[in-house]
């Protein structure tokens, strides 16, 4: 997925209600371009078991699509996002194509397009874009 998309310019972001902890490894592990999640605070090398900032829930999720829209100088119509939970509902709404990728049934039923059996690859075919 990541290949086909990379291959047509297109941006890749990664938003997590987890932590930057995983979230900025899977971003330099698959080259992403952009990541946002929660920032655990850390004091004196120890977990506070607080967070920094903002929670990335459901508006964080949408916030961030909202962002890195008008960071590319495009408008959200032409953002595609991808959930399979609540909290990512508010995203997906907020952009042009959404994707319910092996999601819970009401993030199904609200979204542009399923994909329940296949792998990420498959969103390479919804966007028109596989390799032939």
């Amino acid at each position: 997925m990541i290949a086909g998309l990379r291959a047509q310019g297109i941006k890749i972001g990664l938003v997590s209600g987890g932590f930057t902890f995983f979230t900025e490894r899977l971003k330099e592990r698959f080259n992403l371009d952009y990541a946002r999640a929660n920032v655990l605070e850390i004091v004196d090398g120890h977990l506070t078991g607080r967070i920094l900032g903002d929670i990335t829930g459901a508006k964080g999720k949408a916030e961030f699509l909202l962002d890195l829209c008008k960071q590319l100088g495009i408008s959200p119509a032409q953002a595609v996002a991808m959930g399979d939970g609540a909290n990512d509902l508010e995203m997906m709404k907020t952009a042009g194509f959404s994707i319910a990728y092996h999601a819970k049934p009401a993030v199904q039923a609200q979204a542009g397009a399923v994909l329940n059996h296949c792998g990420l690859e498959g969103v390479l075919g919804l966007l028109d874009i596989a390799d032939n």
